[in-house]
């Protein structure tokens, strides 16, 4: 059964991938209810129905527990992150991207960051909690921007307007490329398809074609930073885009980051992969770009 099951601090939250969600309703309390026995600590319980026409229910709805007991936030490494669990499809918060958390922890120290895509924004809290100079999130959702803020606070960081930008990614770059401002490390973590104002996300058709709009941020030895979640798209056919980013001499592909072992478990007898995700470990793929610039410029004052 596609039923997914993770835990945010003492609230369960289960996704559930099924077509037909109503059929074998008992199942899926029959689970929720196990986990509860084995993991007493547990106070509320969240079901998501991913594939219902009803929007509440893709958000989700609490199966047990009261609603002002739902976690609102987390501590992860150290960094304190805010959730929010029940306005949106998914939890705002993703735990395949825990090693890619803790690396910017540790290599972003007086970096000047871009979190693109930014969402919650974790990713770039994460190297805020590094040290970073500045990190800039942008994002078309002001909302979730919000959120991030929230997990600022959590940590004590400064607040400042400037470093949260609601707008169109593709808009956001090309302001940027026209200033020349650079970036020590770009971040770019797409949807899977999104059509903006100034271009469209489209990562079945073309993950370079985005990276190309990225790459021009980047200082000179400074780092891309590329997540790709997507069940469709093959590890080996992201990898012959990568790797034909590198032809040119200025980028080298410094490495890959695996999901977590705890988030990549197998999948039960008789399902499988739209596609299959090797050389990567699971579906949610990351890798890190090296690159140089002909013009060996530096990142910008932060």
């Amino acid at each position: 059964m596609p039923l997914v099951l993770e835990i945010y601090a003492d609230t369960l939250v289960a996704f559930d991938h099924r077509k037909a969600p109503d059929d074998d309703a008992k199942v899926v309390e029959g689970v929720i209810s196990s986990v509860r026995e084995r993991l007493p600590f547990l106070r509320t319980g969240i079901l998501k129905q991913k594939r219902s026409e009803d929007p509440e229910l893709r958000r989700g709805h609490l199966v047990f527990g009261e609603p002002g007991e739902v976690a609102r936030r987390i501590e992860e490494n150290g960094v304190r992150y805010a959730l929010d669990l029940l306005t949106h499809h998914d939890a705002t918060f993703f735990l395949d991207t825990r090693e890619l958390r803790q690396h910017l922890t540790a290599e972003s120290s007086k970096k000047r960051v871009l979190n693109a895509f930014a969402y919650s924004c974790s990713l770039g809290v994460a190297a805020a909690a590094g040290g970073a100079r500045q990190v800039v999130h942008t994002d078309k959702n002001k909302n979730v921007l919000n959120l991030g803020k929230d997990s600022y606070s959590l940590n004590g960081f400064p607040i400042r307007r400037a470093e949260f930008v609601a707008g169109d990614f593709f808009d956001v770059a090309a302001r940027f490329r026209k200033t020349n401002d650079l970036f020590d490390t770009v971040i770019v973590d797409p949807p899977f398809f999104a059509d903006g104002g100034g271009g469209r996300v489209d990562l079945v058709n073309s993950v370079g074609a985005l990276l190309d709009k990225a790459r021009p941020l980047v200082a000179d030895n400074g780092l891309l930073v590329v997540v790709v979640n997507a069940l469709f798209i093959p590890g080996d056919g992201l990898m012959k885009e990568l790797e034909a980013m590198v032809t040119d001499g200025y980028a080298v592909i410094e490495k890959t980051i695996a999901v977590p072992q705890d988030c990549a478990q197998p999948l039960a007898a008789g399902l499988t992969l739209p596609a299959d995700p090797a050389p990567f470990n699971h579906p949610t793929k990351i890798a890190l770009i090296r690159l140089r610039r002909k013009d060996g410029k530096p990142a910008s004052g932060g």
